[in-house]
């Protein structure tokens, strides 16, 4: 344990320059990507979302008035 604490601490304190760069496209792409995935979200959502609210057990007012008119004898 004490070991691996060492070599960490060495492996820490070892600097070498990285010589990287981020050019401003970077920026523009990661929100891009962002904006990109919470879009496909909301669509995926909107897609589905009758079946997430049946998974959750919500239901609307309009989908009670419509199961009671097509079944009258139920009650």
């Amino acid at each position: 344990m004490a070991l691996a604490t060492l070599v960490a601490a060495l492996a820490f304190h070892i600097d070498q320059p990285a010589y990287a760069y981020l050019d401003p496209g970077t920026g523009s792409m990661i929100l891009q990507l962002i904006l990109g995935g919470t879009a496909g979200l909301l669509i995926v959502g909107k897609l589905y979302w009758h079946r997430l609210k049946e998974f959750f057990g919500i239901s609307s007012a309009e989908a009670t008035a419509n199961e009671k008119t097509a079944d009258p004898d139920a009650d």
